[in-house]
């Protein structure tokens, strides 16, 4: 897939304030600090796109970018804020469920994980919360650069075998890196591959 047009499309808070034009939907989704601003804009080759920051936790609503006028990138709010007050964390925690819960749009949401460490507790909560609720989702590995392509590789292991002892099948997992745009040909032949599905 060549994304040709990416522009931004609305912010909301609900699925129902979102934007008017029904389309198939690809949604990313994170902990705190794992790229997604930087991965999302290396996806659509715009560098101003999705907003990135040193301070993580910016994105508080849901984004929607239109690709190609054909489909919608959705920016979602991150998870596992830890310096979050308890209500303000409820209530992005209701905003990022009530997204994945009732739009019927939702083709498969990417859940972002930082190949450099063990996966978190609350990433494999996460999972086992889409699993619960049949959401399709897929794993991408981020920051791949960060460390050597063995060390990524070991770490990825280690994460897969933490998941298969709840997960008797894992689904489709990517390797990226923002900096060098590992994984963007895969990853975006893999949203083509679903939107020809749909």
């Amino acid at each position: 897939m060549k994304i040709t047009e990416a522009k931004f499309a609305g912010s909301s808070t609900r699925v129902s304030s979102g934007p008017g034009r029904r389309l198939p939907e690809f949604a990313f989704i994170g902990r705190s600090n794992v790229g997604k601003s930087s991965l999302i804009n290396m996806l659509t080759g715009n560098g101003r796109l999705a907003m990135t920051s040193s301070t993580p936790g910016k994105t508080k609503v849901i984004n929607h970018f239109l690709i190609n006028d054909n489909w919608y990138l959705v920016d979602l709010p991150g998870y596992g804020y830890a310096k979050l007050s308890q209500k303000a964390r409820a209530d992005l925690h209701q905003i990022i469920k009530g997204y994945i819960l009732e739009s019927q749009d939702l083709v498969c949401l990417f859940v972002l994980v930082d190949s450099r460490f063990d996966i978190t507790k609350s990433d494999v909560e996460f999972l086992s919360w889409l699993g619960e609720n049949g959401v399709p989702f897929s794993i991408i590995f981020t920051k791949c650069d960060k460390q050597s392509m063995t060390a990524t590789a070991t770490q990825v292991e280690k994460d897969k075998a933490i998941l298969l002892e709840e997960w008797e099948e894992l689904p489709p997992m990517f390797l990226s890196s923002s900096a060098k745009k590992t994984g963007r040909e895969e990853i975006l032949a893999y949203i083509d591959s679903l939107l020809s599905d749909n």
